[in-house]
């Protein structure tokens, strides 16, 4: 027997569990279920509802099998007469004050308590007194409360501490009188709110977009994968005659173990957008018509073969799948078109050709719950990757060392053990700062040597890398925000040779559900699927997407929001032949194009998305698109075989995967790496502006067409503080600005007007601009010098 093992018997069946560990796990893993209501495998015991309660021999009372560690010689009895006793009497105090209103509850057919009273309740009550009643509380738009109906098993409290980062919900009172809300009337805002609908055993906590729209034993289930970040949660789809009711996690330990970020939750919420495009439609003289499908892709060819293939231009959505990746570059090139991209907000290019095959994570995700040591980059972690933040809190925690190098504070929700704030221009130089502390006495590859002319290894930046040296593993992580920079090459360039000098693993966390799908089946100008080098590249959207272009094939992009430069685009497509292929089609989509394709939704397609890690997930549609609508990947198969093109005979999604799968194993792709060649690396000179800086990221509720269409998650608190400019008190005093001063920002020309929020948290000299929304759309660009004026 192993030291760290130890052997008992339940119920007569001998076991072995880790020494220390609880009982209910035990007998969890060995198939012998006792019932629960406060107990969860991902969170802390609490062991006060006492439905566990087992008989152990020897014990003068039953014990709950929770907070009971395994014992050498232990002999436990789960379905003795004294078990069973107190489990029942268990049970009868917990329906004493518990509401007789199964048959309204949207939580019947699923309930934990429903499911416990079959076995271990009685048909007959002898609580004749009056029950207690719990005023509701309105805690948000995504949570609907019933708290008469709690039983006070306080999962959600121990979610909100030790998973979420927030402690927004806990209990007062005591007793009968004990109730579990927010202390003081507030919404609950956390970015993992909603999975404590999935941990609370009765019906007190529901969601709030779909009550009273379903009963769960109607629903159908259907597995398949969230895309709106890299991570690639795993959930399920519940639909009802067609439609999608709600969704719910799907577990998968090593990708979100059971947890989902509500976002992944409710932006099903869009898929009835009053915009939903449904039918072909085709502008003529001005009036758009609908039409049907031959129609429609006959004129989009036709007017794609009259066009110049170097002035015609793609922009596809980072959130496709891989196989409408494939499928489109594969038309578009058979037509000689190479300006292919779906880096909708990156400014600069000018180092691709030095990019990994795809934008790896550099480890797995479940890896990183075991770092040692972690530097971001411009990256707000907890708002662009939930789930990944989430690991990374784990890793912290438990004792890791966790840096940021930014212009913003994001209010993190695990400890930092250093925090560096700069403007754009500042961050370089202190990224260049922890380079020079790295290489001591060592030389700089030549190339690099300019951007270390002027840094200056401090005791911080010595600090910092030691850190990174010591702390293994450790990573270093380029976010969004460094992706969005006008300096991304000299980022990359000096994180690089960072990782190389300290051993730290260098990853990357760009924009989209699926960037790195995109890479692999090339959706970019200068590289062809897996990764094979383009030898007549085409342009970057920032070099082709200008006055004079012919024609721009769009896959569920909205220009005039998804783009990094929205005026700059919206004036390139005035006067070019615009196809859009959507899932949604507004009023600013309509002004642009002039076809119109219905486009299925994520979850009305198959596909197949690629996480960070390298994870192929393969899914298939849950429901029908609506009307007229088809799958993307169809659309472009039609599209090649009306083109006249080879090698669009596919009768299956899956047939296109293997496709890119054998071109992958063709090109002797077995393993990712991100390391950088120096020697290639050319660094431009910095441009040090002087005034104020705009600094930009996109909210996490408008990454994308369909979240910015949720309704509930368009309410949420995230959403609506998320429309003002943020900057330092510092700064604002000089302007004599105050909080919810209405302010004119203005450069180039165009201008906006947004409310001022004063945040001590933004690095001095910098000014956060939301995108990525209406009321900055007319701004343009993500970053450089802004005038601003009062109103």
């Amino acid at each position: 027997m192993s030291e760290d093992l130890v052997s008992f018997e339940v119920n007569g069946i001998p076991l072995q569990a880790p020494r220390g560990s609880m009982l209910i796990r035990a007998t969890d893993a060995a198939g012998i279920r006792i019932p629960r209501f406060c107990y969860h495998d991902k969170l802390s015991v609490a062991a006060n509802c006492r439905m566990c309660l087992v008989e152990v021999e020897n014990a003068p009372k039953p014990m709950p099998a929770c907070a009971l560690p395994v014992a050498e010689g232990m002999k436990v009895y789960t379905q003795s007469p004294k078990a069973v006793s107190g489990q029942k009497a268990t049970m009868e105090f917990l329906l004493i004050n518990h509401p007789l209103d199964c048959p309204i509850c949207d939580q019947g057919g699923e309930c934990e308590l429903q499911d416990v009273a079959m076995g271990y309740g009685e048909d007959v009550s002898r609580y004749s007194e009056a029950k207690r009643v719990v005023k509701d509380k309105d805690i948000g738009p995504l949570i609907s409360t019933e708290m008469t109906r709690c039983i006070h098993c306080t999962r959600c409290v121990r979610f909100g501490e030790e998973v979420a980062g927030m402690r927004e919900l806990g209990a007062t009172g005591r007793g009968e009188n004990m109730e579990i809300g927010t202390f003081i009337a507030k919404s609950v805002v956390s970015e993992l709110s909603g999975n404590v609908i999935d941990l609370c055993p009765v019906g007190a906590l529901t969601a709030k977009p779909s009550r009273f729209t379903y009963r769960s034993w109607e629903l159908m289930q259907h597995a398949t994968v969230a895309p709106h970040d890299g991570v690639g949660a795993n959930i399920f789809l519940h639909s009802y005659n067609k439609n999608i009711m709600r969704v719910v996690p799907r577990h998968n330990e090593a990708v979100n173990e059971t947890w989902i970020a509500d976002r992944d939750r409710f932006s099903y919420t869009a898929l009835g957008a009053a915009d939903r495009l449904t039918r072909p439609m085709i502008r003529d003289n001005g009036q758009w018509l609908e039409t049907d499908w031959q129609t429609a892709l006959t004129r989009v060819v036709e007017r794609l073969r009259g066009c110049a293939p170097e002035q015609v231009g793609a922009l596809l959505s980072p959130s496709s799948t891989l196989e409408e990746f494939y499928l489109a570059q594969s038309w578009l090139r058979g037509l000689g078109i190479q300006q292919i991209d779906h880096r909708l907000r990156q400014t600069d290019f000018s180092d691709q050709h030095l990019a990994p095959l795809f934008p790896w994570l550099g480890a797995s995700i479940e890896s990183v719950e075991r770092a040692g040591s972690c530097l971001l980059i411009g990256s707000n972690i907890r708002k662009d990757q939930p789930m990944l933040a989430h690991r990374l809190r784990k890793a912290a925690l438990a004792g890791a060392v966790v840096m940021s190098l930014d212009v913003r504070d994001y209010d993190f929700h695990f400890p930092l053990a250093g925090q560096s704030l700069n403007t754009p221009q500042g961050m370089l130089q202190r990224l260049a700062s922890l380079v020079k502390a790295a290489l001591g006495r060592k030389k700089a590859p030549e190339q690099l040597a300019g951007l270390l002319t002027d840094a200056k290894a401090d005791a911080e930046a010595k600090a910092w890398v030691a850190h990174l040296k010591k702390q293994t593993p450790a990573h270093i992580f380029l976010g969004v925000q460094a992706h969005t920079q006008a300096h991304f090459a000299e980022l990359r360039a000096l994180a690089a040779l960072l990782a190389e000098l300290t051993g730290a693993q260098l990853g990357y966390l760009p924009e989209g559900g699926n960037a790195a799908g995109a890479w692999l089946a090339g959706a970019i100008p200068h590289r062809f699927a897996a990764g094979v080098e383009n030898k007549k590249p085409g342009s970057t959207p920032d070099q082709w997407l200008r006055p004079g272009l012919q024609a721009c094939f769009l896959f569920n992009v909205e220009p005039h929001l998804d783009y990094a430069n929205a005026p700059a685009a919206v004036a390139a497509l005035k006067d070019a032949f615009v196809v859009a292929a959507s899932t949604f089609a507004d009023d600013e989509l309509k002004a642009v194009a002039d076809v119109l394709l219905p486009i299925a939704s994520f979850a009305e397609t198959g596909g197949t998305y690629v996480n960070l890690e390298g994870r192929w997930q393969s899914v298939k549609g849950a429901v029908p698109p609506p009307g007229e609508a088809r799958p993307g990947w169809k659309v472009f198969r039609v599209l090649g075989n009306m083109s006249g093109l080879k090698d669009f005979e596919q009768v299956s999604v899956e047939q296109v995967r293997d496709t890119i799968k054998a071109e992958l194993a063709a090109a002797g792709i077995d393993g990712f790496d991100n390391a950088l060649n120096f020697d290639a690396v050319q660094p431009r000179e910095i441009d040090s502006h002087a005034g104020l800086q705009q600094v930009s990221a996109v909210g996490m509720y408008a990454v994308d067409g369909l979240l910015r269409r949720a309704g509930p998650l368009q309410h949420t608190e995230e959403t609506v503080g998320n429309r003002s400019l943020r900057m330092h008190p510092d700064d604002a005093k000089p302007l004599g600005l105050e909080a919810g001063q209405t302010v004119q920002l203005e450069r180039d020309g165009q201008s906006v007007q947004l409310p001022v929020s004063l945040d001590p948290g933004m690095a001095l000299g910098c000014i956060w601009v939301p995108v990525g929304i209406r009321q900055t759309a007319a701004l343009g660009g993500l970053c450089g010098p802004l005038t601003v004026s009062k109103v």
